[in-house]
């Protein structure tokens, strides 16, 4: 009889008595994070921020160990403004979507130089420092400040959109969602709500076989009741990602360095390093490969081809691999002002995206 009266009224007549119960569920169930206060308490707001641009598109497992590294590296957010920029991108190196460093350490110093070191506590105020949207300011504003704000990530999106039974497909559903987050959040304790939802979505109300029976709020929950929890929620087919094609050069001089050029500081990858390559196309080159060779000398090419895979396209790069002479001369072609030769035993710590490790590891593994 039950589940007959959730089919009837959904969510809506007993919306009130959701936050209390997930409250008591958090308090009991709440993950042990390196970034997470312990229920009741409002954390430093350096290790929210860090934590939460750290976690954007990444896994959770992924981060943990990264966001312990920086935090010993740079305890706090003077200590992070003050490094360089290269020291950021390379401790970054494997967790992709490197504009998000960029922005870290442009947003430490904004709060460093212009705030004395405190991070802003209102959402409208966190809006205005770099790399800090919505959902960011918000899951700051909660969970580090106290504030009733409802930040909305994948997870919280998905169990609210089970909750209401919401059919709209993503991403026309999401103000929608948005809208009956904010009718969610209760008054008080906002940050540890919002931990909750987290915690509820990345444990129980997962994407695939969710675990109905150990849901807090299932009851209240009208995907449940009408059986399409599973399913929901609906999204739109994804746009085939086209591929793109390049070559990559690999100079390798006698003394074991490997030339290296920095990428523009805008842009795809920015500020990173990279082997000197042709462009990025999805049409095939108008030029052979050869020609965007950084120097003279015998470029053999490899037989395996590097494959990567980033949000918007997949890419194919043929690697090509010569030993130069010492004093080689750079052609303008790689664009000397921005290449440096870097020995084999700092690549280690370079700042190196996923992509250009590939590439390394196939040509110096020959």
């Amino acid at each position: 009889m039950q589940d007959v009266h959730m089919q009837n009224t959904g969510p809506s007549s007993g919306i009130a008595t959701i936050a209390p119960k997930l409250l008591a569920w958090y308090r009991r169930e709440a993950r042990a994070l390196p970034w997470r206060a312990p229920p009741g308490k409002l954390q430093d707001p350096y290790k929210v921020w860090l934590s939460e641009v750290m976690l954007q598109q990444t896994t959770v497992k992924t981060v943990a160990p990264r966001f312990i590294d920086f935090l010993r590296r740079w305890p706090n957010v003077h200590a992070l403004a003050r490094a360089e920029l290269g020291e950021v991108l390379a401790a970054w190196a494997g967790l992709g979507y490197y504009a998000r460093a960029r922005n870290l350490h442009a947003c430490a110093r904004a709060v460093s130089e212009s705030h004395g070191g405190r991070f802003p506590d209102t959402e409208e105020a966190l809006r205005e420092l770099p790399g800090i949207g919505a959902y960011t300011a918000s899951a700051i504003a909660a969970i580090a400040f106290g504030r009733r704000a409802w930040p909305v990530d994948g997870n919280i999106e998905r169990v609210v959109a089970r909750l209401f039974a919401i059919e709209t497909r993503l991403p026309a559903a999401k103000p929608q969602i948005k809208s009956l987050a904010e009718k969610l959040t209760p008054a008080t304790h906002a940050g540890d709500y919002a931990q909750g939802m987290m915690d509820l979505g990345a444990t129980v109300c997962t994407s695939r076989r969710p675990a109905c029976g150990l849901c807090p709020v299932r009851l209240d929950c009208l995907g449940f009741a009408k059986g399409i929890a599973e399913q929901l929620p609906y999204k739109a087919a994804k746009a085939t990602r086209p591929t793109r094609r390049g070559a990559a050069f690999v100079a390798i001089r006698k003394d074991g360095a490997v030339l290296l050029r920095e990428r523009p500081p805008k842009g795809l990858l920015g500020g990173m390093l990279e082997t000197p390559s042709t462009p990025w196309l999805e049409e095939p080159q108008s030029e052979a490969a050869e020609t965007y060779a950084p120097v003279k000398g015998s470029w053999k090419k490899l037989s395996e081809i590097v494959t990567h895979t980033f949000t918007h396209f997949h890419l194919e790069l043929a690697v090509y691999r010569a030993e130069v002479q010492p004093r080689a001369a750079l052609r303008s072609v790689a664009e000397p002002a921005r290449c440096r030769w870097v020995a084999q035993q700092d690549l280690r710590n370079a700042a190196l995206p996923t992509v250009i490790r590939k590439v390394l590891g196939s040509a110096l593994n020959c």
